[in-house]
């Protein structure tokens, strides 16, 4: 197979077809949309191709039929039918400024209305979209295909400015009304982003949307799978580790059978011949981490949460649950999902190395505040365990606490301490990409933390004490036969007792024994 052109930052289907760029078909899953329903939405995390669907349902509707030869739905649609198609997008543009949001669309249906040759009468945003939808109709003789892009920007965006966000979704909520009320005169909509609001806030007035964010017969409608890497991509592949390439970045699951990838992480991939995060960087979640912190939810919990299908919509401006937010803007996915006395329980946890690794390092410049500092920690863990160093670990975790400021202690139980604690400990090694294992359950007991590294296998249990207590946490580690579980590895297993004293607000003991 002939290596193409890597579609990086590509979002229009027309020129990666017509560059012949690398394509994943995904217009079978159109072929299903389009036989069994009409108004869809979609909630998937940015940079997972939402954006070139939409711009693929577009071509579709407007039946350019020669884009799409050699894919799935050319023999399955009528191309001699040609539909209008209405697209807005929320992509772009200041939403914090009041008013922003409704200037912005009016802006988008004044575009339309010159392409289309359609005058207005109308002053309201919702007034105006109404026409447009009924003068189109008119105009073409069949019904209007209805895209939004980034419906839930322009109230992300504002999170910060409470009063400004909560503007934006009731104009939002009143414009999306619109396409109910408007149904005669609509063939098809499909509406996307980041976020899913609850019904209630935002499509109050738009219930007969079909939400297929978690619908398993669509989950890999954004993302690649192994089989695309695998056939699509495989010029790609040679010289890169198919393994690493899967612990680096695959993991996305939306309970289809299959884990995807980001494809912005493929790409890039394939174009630098590098392991980086390059999803996570193109966007610093500055705002999640600084609310998991006001919240004092550890980095521990982060990979064992649990979640049910209420709870992971919860999303609103005046209540986002901590899950729902993880979850949706694609920090954690699901691992594994059950029924319990009639709901559905779904269990979170990090998709991939390069989450895991970037988040917790985020966490840790929220705590330590100092990133120089916090680089020379990281690369001095590194190197001690390296050299099985205990006594300079020591040494290091003293210094961990010493530079965190003084108020992330106030306003904390002996229980919270413990979570505290154990949660840096646990960020500074996530944030090195170490194999880690938090809550490791055997028939003794669930140990605190085990790390694999360097044909080596190190046991952490963590305690809080108000007054020196004599190795209680080497104590725990030995009574409860932790090492037994990690023999078979045939690797020198250590144990590792660290006891923090609430008083001093620093490491007390930190105890280690062969195990």
């Amino acid at each position: 197979m002939n290596k193409r052109l890597l579609p990086i930052g590509i979002q229009t289907f027309r020129e990666i077809r017509e560059r012949e760029c690398y394509y994943v078909d995904k217009t079978a899953y159109i072929r299903r949309l389009l036989n069994e329903g009409k108004h869809y939405f979609l909630s998937r995390p940015r940079r997972f191709g939402k954006s070139l669907f939409l711009d693929t349902l577009k071509e579709v509707f407007e039946g350019n039929e020669p884009l799409f030869a050699g894919l799935h739905i050319h023999d399955h649609w009528d191309w001699s039918v040609r539909y209008p198609v209405l697209r807005l997008s929320f992509g772009r543009g200041n939403f914090k400024e009041p008013g922003y949001v409704e200037a912005m669309l009016m802006e988008q249906l004044a575009a339309a209305e010159r392409r289309s040759e359609v005058v207005s009468e109308f002053a309201t945003a919702p007034g105006r979209f109404a026409a447009l939808l009924e003068a189109l109709h008119d105009q073409a003789g069949q019904p209007v295909a209805v895209l939004i892009d980034e419906y839930d920007k322009p109230i992300l965006d504002a999170l910060e400015v409470p009063e400004v966000a909560r503007a934006n979704r009731d104009f939002l909520r009143g414009l999306y009304a619109v396409i109910k009320d408007s149904d005669a005169h609509v063939r098809f909509t499909f509406i996307t982003g980041v976020s899913k609001f609850s019904k209630v806030s935002l499509f109050s007035g738009l219930n007969n949307l079909k939400d297929i964010t978690l619908d398993p017969r669509y989950s890999a409608l954004c993302g690649y799978t192994e089989a695309d890497l695998d056939t699509v991509f495989a010029p790609e592949l040679p010289g890169l580790d198919r393994d690493q390439i899967r612990d680096w970045y695959n993991g996305y699951r939306w309970l289809g059978d299959e884990r995807v990838y980001n494809p912005f992480d493929i790409l890039l991939l394939f174009d630098s011949r590098e392991f980086k995060a390059y999803w996570f960087e193109t966007g610093t979640p500055t705002f999640l981490v600084e609310t998991l912190g006001k919240r004092h939810v550890s980095s521990l919990e982060l990979g064992e949460m649990v979640g049910s299908d209420e709870l992971l919509s919860t999303f609103d401006v005046d209540h986002i649950a901590t899950e729902a937010l993880l979850f949706q803007t694609g920090y954690l996915t699901i691992t594994d999902a059950e029924e319990l006395g009639g709901k559905r329980l779904y269990q979170l946890g990090y998709p991939n190395r390069e989450v895991r690794q970037s988040l917790n390092e985020s966490l840790l410049g929220y705590l330590v505040q100092d990133s120089t500092r916090q680089m020379a920690n990281s690369i001095r863990l590194y190197r001690l365990l390296e050299a099985n160093d205990f006594a300079g670990l020591k040494t290091l975790f003293h210094a961990f606490f010493a530079s965190i400021p003084y108020e992330w202690y106030t306003n904390n139980d002996i229980a919270g301490y413990e979570g505290y604690y154990a949660s840096v400990f646990y960020s500074y090694f996530a944030a090195l990409g170490l194999d880690i294992t938090v809550e490791d359950s055997s028939s003794h007991g669930r140990l605190d933390m085990a790390v694999l590294f360097n044909g080596h296998v190190y046991l952490f249990e963590f305690k809080v004490v108000e007054l020196a207590s004599a190795g209680a946490a080497m104590a725990q580690l030995q009574e409860r036969r932790y090492a037994d579980k990690y023999r078979s590895l045939g690797q020198p297993i250590h144990l590792i007792g660290v006891e923090f004293s609430k008083d001093q607000r620093n490491v007390a003991a930190f105890d280690v024994e062969r195990g």
